[in-house]
């Protein structure tokens, strides 16, 4: 193995981001999603093959074509541009100004060192400056930036990030309390650590107002 390979598995096997935006490339968007899932289904067989698998069975014969349409249309859809939630807010005619809390968001996402799943739950929380965005709104955009490979630290960040541009305030804040399998499953194999990352702007990086996020996260809210 050469210093340059040993060093990226470094990187990727002690889970080390390296940048606070997704790495694309610039013809990331040149192909069609159809065109995609060709190329990909082609590298699937090959790796089947290769580890020795006989597509001819019944049961591997759909799974290069299943793989690459779930890389595409599902657990990578958020590498998309056009899937993007749209931000259309709304004035906050009835002048709450309190923190807004939407906890316990689903977060599936991959990681991109090892393209393992990353599960969890992600709370968002913003202080209106004038406008609000729909409940749903807030989990769509943390799907929409889990759905591609990702390192946990960005997908908190450009949660965080997200809001403050549709919201226009600098007062968001993102919590994400998750597995990762690569974590769970490879390695170290210790299924119970859980991985936690946060991200506090603007008013949330006052002690007081963060300690009510926590708080409110910590809140009993099963039905």
């Amino acid at each position: 193995m050469c210093k340059s390979d040993a060093f990226h598995d470094e990187i990727g096997n002690d889970h080390i981001g390296t940048s606070d935006y997704t790495p694309l490339r610039a013809d990331a968007f040149d192909k069609t999603d159809e065109e995609k899932i060709e190329s990909i289904k082609a590298n699937v067989e090959q790796i089947l093959t290769t580890l020795g698998m006989d597509l001819t069975d019944d049961s591997l014969k759909g799974t290069p074509n299943r793989v690459a349409k779930m890389f595409v249309k599902e657990i990578f859809g958020g590498l998309n541009p056009a899937k993007k939630p749209s931000s259309s807010t709304f004035d906050n005619k009835y002048k709450y100004g309190e923190m807004l809390v939407e906890k316990n968001i689903v977060v599936y996402s991959t990681c991109e060192h090892h393209l393992l799943p990353i599960v969890g739950r992600a709370h968002v929380a913003y202080i209106s400056k004038g406008n609000v965005v729909g409940l749903s709104k807030m989990n769509r955009i943390v799907d929409y930036y889990a759905k591609r490979p990702q390192v946990q630290e960005r997908l908190t960040i450009q949660v965080v990030d997200e809001l403050k541009r549709v919201l226009g305030t600098e007062d968001v804040a993102c919590v994400i309390d998750a597995k990762h399998l690569c974590v769970n499953s490879r390695g170290i194999r210790d299924i119970e650590s859980s991985t936690v990352t946060a991200e506090f702007s603007g008013a949330f990086k006052n002690e007081m107002t963060r300690r009510e996020f926590l708080d409110y996260i910590k809140l009993d809210t099963q039905f």
